[in-house]
């Protein structure tokens, strides 16, 4: 739990864009890849070593805890790794390492690491929290729980003292948001079985997302399915319920999407942390839900569900293999200087077009992800109203632009049509 007795909210970060994302926008903590070892190894650009001070430093000037996922299954041949990795993870000053393999838990632990237990080890009893509390001090619960079960494991924690290494009560995580694996805490071996590209060494291909057709060997029929992405589930949010998350007693909720763009990161991390804002000032409101669901829309969603946390059977697929949100962004340029005094940003030009009343996107390694509306702007040194490829631009911008900027037109959707008509 944060300093402020609230519950700690758990940011994705994928690389340092989205890292500064998550900073901005009101994460209490993050967490990480280093190279291969981590269950996101693939599906984004991953930091390396030589990238852990760098990440301390930017997390302990916003006062973020920081988590290396070193979540795998190890080989023998990983260890030197992973015991390289930790030494030099604490060595930076990286709060803890989320670990799932006992090899990785037993190390850090023997060397005075902070461990959080993965939901790779699907905990779904107290005797199991005991178990791990002779190593870890934080523990994911297994994704198939229900807010009720969590609640009594949480109450057991208190009524039994089961405390950690660090001498603290141990503290439970619950996954709040984003894309949710029909397989049991994410063990699937889909992709290993069809690509033989293990899941669970970080490398899944995402078989499950795709549409298939079911047919009867003996007779050839192949059999009617309502929606063809029987294995596709929908993302969870809990925002609208988060009030009954945090009675359960949980002291951390996590956002998943280190395979996101920053500014994914940027939109559900602003809500949800103006939703748990909400709910310790008293102001958390049916309206207020209904404008974070809006926000959160129009980032990368397969839709929303309630997941098992209402106890209920893994039963609402998306209806698409890709996402469903209602903006999405398009590259028009990218960053050349800034004028700090006036708060002029330059920009070239090249690709599109962007005109005034545009919303855009500003997205970079130390920038993060900032959006804003384009009220004005000169074309090579003149009043503008319209700007093309290979045209050079000044903008007014309230925060340093820089070379390695990229800026982007944020535009609806077919998605944001579609439900336009259906209004």
């Amino acid at each position: 739990m944060t300093k402020d007795n609230k519950i700690e909210l758990m940011a994705p970060a994928g690389n340092f864009e989205s890292m500064q994302a998550a900073l901005d926008n009101g994460a209490d903590s993050i967490y990480f890849g280093v190279e291969q070892l981590n269950m996101r190894a693939r599906a984004t650009i991953n930091f390396t070593m030589d990238d852990l001070e760098e990440i301390v430093e930017r997390c302990e000037a916003k006062e973020v805890r920081s988590y290396l996922t070193l979540n795998t299954i190890i080989y023998d041949h990983d260890l030197k790794v992973v015991k390289n990795l930790v030494n030099r993870a604490k060595k930076a000053g990286i709060t803890a390492v989320i670990a799932m393999d006992q090899a990785v838990i037993s190390y850090a632990h023997s060397i005075g690491m902070e461990v959080h237990i993965s939901t790779q080890l699907s905990i779904t009893n107290l005797e199991t929290v005991k178990f791990y509390s002779h190593f870890a001090d934080t523990m994911v619960m297994a994704r198939e729980m229900s807010l009720r079960q969590v609640k009594a494991i949480v109450d057991g924690i208190i009524r039994d003292d089961v405390r950690g290494p660090s001498g603290n009560l141990v503290e439970v995580e619950i996954f709040g948001h984003g894309a949710l694996c029909m397989a049991v805490s994410g063990k699937c071996y889909l992709s290993l079985h069809e690509l033989n590209s293990s899941a669970n060494r970080g490398a899944c291909k995402q078989e499950c997302r795709r549409p298939y057709e079911v047919k009867d060997l003996e007779t050839g029929n192949i059999l009617k399915i309502e929606n063809e992405f029987i294995m596709s589930p929908k993302d969870l949010a809990v925002i609208n319920f988060l009030d009954e998350l945090i009675e359960t007693g949980a002291k951390v909720v996590k956002i998943e999407g280190r395979g996101r763009a920053p500014e994914y990161v940027a939109t559900v991390i602003r809500n949800y942390r103006q939703a748990i804002d909400s709910y310790y000032e008293g102001t958390y409101s049916d309206e207020k839900v209904g404008e974070w669901m809006e926000s959160l829309r129009t980032v990368y969603n397969r839709d929303f569900w309630g997941g098992y946390l209402y106890g209920k059977e893994l039963g609402e697929w998306s209806n698409t293999s890709g996402s469903q949100a209602t903006q999405k962004k398009i590259y028009i340029a990218k960053g050349r200087h800034y004028y700090p005094k006036p708060e002029i940003g330059e920009f070239l030009m090249e690709a599109q077009q962007m005109k005034i009343g545009d919303k855009l996107l500003v997205t970079g390694p130390t920038t993060g992800a900032q959006e804003i509306v384009l009220t004005s702007m000169m074309v090579n040194d003149v009043d503008a109203s319209e700007a093309k490829k290979g045209d050079i631009v000044t903008i007014p911008i309230p925060f340093k632009i820089r070379p390695s900027d990229k800026l982007y037109k944020v535009v609806d959707t077919e998605f944001a049509k579609k439900k336009l008509i259906e209004a």
